[in-house]
């Protein structure tokens, strides 16, 4: 009953309608976790925060936060014996959720969603190891998942509701009401709750002091900033908008992946009052938006900013945000002031290659020299820049891994000039199923079973032992060579940088979160 207590936000006094499962990325009861926070599962509280509000006890057991594996997080799941087991799908995590399924009890029904459920339905309800799943939820799930949990049988005059039927073992779907469709498909965002934190067992959270944090208390002078200059800023995540309008041909965001997702955007006053929410119930001074589009359109930029300065939320908080760089590549001077007068600390950029050609095939609408432009102008304002890049995409030569490499050490050249400081966080390319890039791979004749086969790589022979100790998680491959680098190479570079990056952190740059 002692790991029970690791469920979120469920009232323990009651029966359970739902437990929403995050499964973990590997199997920690065979080698634990090594990294000691994980990103918030946001999407499923949302879903769960709705429930609640609807009148539902539901709970949260993130695996992956708290590091369990398979046979602690099915007997967790049993010992609570909800009505439903919910689970949110993802591809490098859908073998531990398959296996933990597996194990749960025949007499609780099974819900799915996400985006490997969205892009191979068909193949989820074939599993065997899916033995109760009694709905599969393409797209986003707060007013479907709750009408499920008021009545199962509503699910056949649901949209995009999914399950096998129990004589064919053929797919059977919801005919849905046209006139309701639209709404439960996208609800309006403004008119959700704010995110319920109780049930992120990690969010907010409190979070080291960083070089920024020392250098806005310098430069600003306010109390709150020097305090959180020596003691670091209680953070937590947060979206301002869902859908996007680009087409990364590796994500899984990407728009021709999603073409039933309309592009909605938080209002900046829905956003400030759960800013200021978060402030007054958990002294959150510090913000991350994890949304593609926060920073990726000019229109909503200049409008939220509006709205910042006019509440003067540069004066309480910090924030980071996602970017586009061809976005704030159109920016000018004026518009970066004003974003760090509204509190903007730092821009996590999707830079991914430093060579134009593996950039056009991934789809960026961007270049090296704008990066790097884009980087310039940033870092000289004080604005922090956090850099992801993918290695070993399809296609990629040594020539071009080595221009990523030399653009990598260009920005650092950079930051070494300029108030602001640049993280870069590497990755090796994983396809996704939905993206462009899988329809691309399975279309040159790669089997999707081999696509989907994720395990865990201990990069620590490299030498990155201590350096990789944040990223524990996202060190997984498909063990598939797809460029014209061998993946030994390959791994020994990223592990490289990664070392270089944890090298630059331990000698006074801003320490990786």
């Amino acid at each position: 009953m002692r790991h029970l207590t690791l469920i979120s936000g469920a009232d323990d006094t009651h029966t359970l309608d739902a437990l929403f499962i995050n499964a973990p990325l590997r199997d920690y009861g065979l080698r634990p976790r090594t990294n000691d926070y994980t990103l918030p599962v946001l999407g499923m509280a949302y879903i769960a925060t709705y429930a609640q509000r609807c009148g539902f006890n539901v709970g949260v057991l993130d695996a992956e936060a708290h590091g369990l594996g398979i046979e602690a997080t099915a007997k967790i799941v049993n010992t609570a014996a909800p009505r439903w087991a919910a689970m949110n799908l993802l591809a490098p995590t859908y073998e531990m959720s398959a296996r933990i399924a597996a194990k749960l009890d025949p007499g609780i029904a099974l819900m799915v969603g996400g985006h490997h459920a969205k892009a191979m339905p068909d193949r989820i309800l074939a599993d065997s190891r899916m033995h109760n799943l009694r709905a599969l939820v393409l797209g986003e799930g707060e007013l479907r998942v709750a009408a499920l949990l008021e009545d199962e049988q509503r699910r056949r005059g649901l949209p995009a509701v999914l399950w096998r039927d129990p004589i064919s073992g053929t797919r059977a779907g919801g005919i849905a009401d046209p006139a309701t469709s639209a709404q439960m498909l996208g609800p309006n965002i403004n008119t959700l709750p704010y995110v319920n934190r109780a049930f992120l067992p990690q969010d907010p959270y409190q979070a080291a002091p960083t070089v920024t944090d020392r250098r806005l208390a310098a430069s600003r002078g306010a109390d709150w900033l020097t305090a959180a200059a020596l003691h670091g800023h209680r953070e937590a995540n947060i979206v301002g908008s869902r859908g996007c309008p680009y087409n990364c041909t590796f994500c899984g965001a990407a728009w021709s992946a999603n073409p039933d997702v309309k592009i909605r955007v938080r209002s900046p006053e829905n956003i400030l009052g759960e800013l200021d929410q978060l402030h007054d119930e958990y002294g959150v001074t510090a913000f991350r938006f994890v949304d593609d589009l926060f920073l990726g359109v000019r229109d909503v930029i200049y409008e939220h900013m509006a709205v910042f300065a006019r509440h003067r939320i540069g004066e309480k908080y910090v924030w980071d945000a996602t970017g586009r760089i061809n976005v704030l590549d159109r920016l000018s001077d004026d518009d970066l002031d004003v974003l760090v007068a509204n509190g903007l600390r730092e821009v996590a950029l999707g830079i991914e290659s430093g060579s134009d050609r593996i950039l056009k095939a991934m789809d960026k609408r961007i270049d090296a020299e704008m990066t790097e432009r884009v980087a310039l102008r940033l870092l000289s304002h004080g604005i922090g820049v956090k850099g992801y890049f993918i290695l070993g995409f399809p296609g990629e030569t040594r020539e071009d891994l080595d221009a990523t490499v030399q653009h990598i050490r260009n920005l650092w050249a950079i930051a070494d000039h300029h108030p602001g400081d640049i993280r870069a966080s590497v990755f090796e390319f994983r396809p996704y199923p939905g993206t462009p890039v899988w329809k691309t791979l399975t279309a040159a004749g790669h089997k999707p079973d081999d696509l989907l086969a994720y395990g865990d790589v201990d990069l620590t022979q490299d030498g990155a032992d201590e350096s990789m100790r944040q990223r524990d998680e996202f060190n997984f491959s498909v063990g598939i060579q797809f460029g014209g680098v061998p993946l030994e190479d390959l791994r020994a570079t990223l592990a490289m940088l990664t070392r270089e990056q944890h090298e630059r952190n331990q000698g006074g740059r801003e320490v990786a979160a």
